[in-house]
């Protein structure tokens, strides 16, 4: 089960409030910003700043 439009548009960047990019492998949320991805374990949504990797690290 992917993770709703209606979710995606309500979600937001934990450490500076901006949008965040479902990946291509809906496997986890980009936010260009801040260079991070939060993970997508089970269909949740990791939204811990400090559970974070950086977008570098992970591509």
């Amino acid at each position: 089960m992917a993770i709703s439009k209606e979710l995606l548009d309500i979600l937001a960047c934990p450490k500076c409030k901006g949008p965040l990019r479902l990946t291509a492998a809906e496997d986890g949320l980009d936010c260009e910003a801040c260079r991070l991805r939060y993970e997508i374990r089970d269909d949740i949504p990791i939204m811990l700043i400090d559970e974070a990797k950086p977008l570098d690290a992970v591509q």
